[in-house]
């Protein structure tokens, strides 16, 4: 098998991989009920009034439909504790919720135990975006805990140490 990767995106990976972010697992559940994942380095804030954020999802990803019809999402910042958890939302066809810290919260939607902060969303807008999907969350509730969150730098996760809080 031949790499068909260009230099082009080999080089804009590899900068992509020198820039530091927080990781996040996204989570929803279908109108089945039936829950769904992914772990998303590609998170941030968009508005403050309204309160809006994003995330964004491949378009192949196993639960892209489940979130491009989703109501209601959220949004888990995640500390040291749940790296291999993210590593598993991460996977395609891992049994993502056989951890137990998750709990159904009062919408049904799959939620972490112990996340550094967790967002309630509702879909405010979902736009393509090359082989991404982009969903726009409007913050419904935010869940804060003492939990410092974990970076993602150089294709590994690192400890964000803590300074005087």
């Amino acid at each position: 098998m031949t790499d068909t990767i260009s230099t082009e995106t080999r080089r804009f990976r590899e900068a992509m991989a020198s820039f530091p972010s927080g990781v996040t697992i996204v989570t929803t559940a279908d109108e089945t009920g039936q829950w769904s994942g992914f772990t998303a380095t590609s998170f941030c804030s968009v508005s403050m009034e309204p309160p809006l954020i994003l995330v964004c999802l491949a378009a192949s990803a196993e639960c892209h439909p489940a979130f491009t019809s989703a109501a209601r999402w959220l949004v888990h910042v995640i500390t040291d504790e749940h790296t291999e958890l993210a590593v598993r939302f991460a996977t395609r066809g891992a049994d993502k919720f056989a951890h137990p810290s998750f709990a159904p919260n009062e919408h049904g939607l799959p939620m972490l135990d112990g996340a550094a902060v967790t967002l309630e969303c509702s879909t405010y807008e979902i736009h393509p975006a090359g082989d991404h999907t982009i969903p726009l969350g409007r913050v419904d509730n935010v869940r804060l805990s003492e939990g410092i969150p974990t970076l993602y730098y150089q294709r590994d996760f690192q400890r964000l140490e803590q300074q005087g809080r």
